[in-house]
């Protein structure tokens, strides 16, 4: 696995309690520095940037959080800019929301605002994602595929994320929209590739250790394609069914974790 983490992640399947206990955001403000924190929301994923960041912005001030401030990054030209670079550098947690992860690539990669990110990341800072902001932090992400039906050929459709987690792919919102067809398929197409499949108002905490732990309500599905026996996925044409043998899979409730380096579970 070598250097798969080198920061603090937060990986937010979708759907977090806002109104309620607030689980998932209490933890994020917690290791952001609670009072002494310095957040910054970022809404390039969203098509409503300006609702999503206000809201945000109020949920983390109740929450005790002492900064707290909406990026808003419409283009490449607003990510390379010098303002936003220093924003993010000067952060103490980094929070991405949903709506459409390849907005945050198409528009983030290999600007100034990506390297701030990165050197935060590499420095201990939090980042968390929600939804498109959770599929995004991965080297490889899923962009589209359908949930509901068998795990087809053609039916599942990939690009390069952030990279902030290497060699793993995320799902989000996982059971309740049945997307354990398309994780299938992205693990068939690379067995090395760690599938993590996150139900909504849950999270994975990913420490620098490679190790990630559950919260939430939900559960956090592990498909661990390193020993797959057989698999049909290469010669596959567009709607033919897929095939593959000995694929681990563990399903793991809140409190539980997983070692990422030795591809086992961490059940305390």
């Amino acid at each position: 696995m070598g250097e798969k983490v080198r920061g603090y992640l937060m990986i937010i399947g979708g759907a977090e309690d806002r109104s309620g206990d607030k689980e998932i955001l209490k933890k994020f403000a917690e290791i952001s520095g609670q009072g002494k924190a310095n957040v910054t929301v970022i809404t390039v994923a969203s098509q409503d940037p300006k609702g999503v960041g206000e809201m945000y912005v109020e949920i983390f001030s109740q929450l005790g959080i002492g900064h707290v401030e909406a990026l808003y990054i419409k283009s490449r030209s607003d990510a390379n800019k010098e303002s936003v670079a220093e924003r993010i550098a000067s952060s103490t947690g980094i929070f991405f929301t949903g709506g459409d992860q390849l907005r945050i690539t198409s528009i983030l990669g290999g600007t100034k605002a990506y390297h701030a990110l990165e050197r935060a990341y590499r420095q201990g800072v939090i980042i968390a994602g929600t939804s498109a902001g959770a599929a995004a932090m991965s080297d490889t992400m899923i962009i589209g595929g359908a949930g509901d039906e068998a795990p087809k050929g053609n039916t599942v459709s990939m690009a390069p994320g952030l990279g902030l987690l290497e060699e793993v792919v995320i799902d989000q919102h996982f059971a309740q929209r049945g997307r354990m067809a398309r994780l299938l398929l992205a693990v068939a197409q690379n067995p090395f590739i760690l599938g993590v499949g996150i139900d909504e108002d849950t999270a994975i905490i990913v420490h620098p250790d490679g190790n990630f732990w559950v919260i939430g309500s939900n559960t956090v599905t592990v498909l661990d394609g390193s020993c797959v026996s057989f698999t049909n996925v290469s010669e596959l044409r567009p709607g033919e069914p897929l095939a593959m043998c000995n694929a681990a899979l563990h399903v793991l409730s809140p409190g539980l974790g997983f070692d990422m380096k030795k591809r086992k579970p961490l059940l305390e």
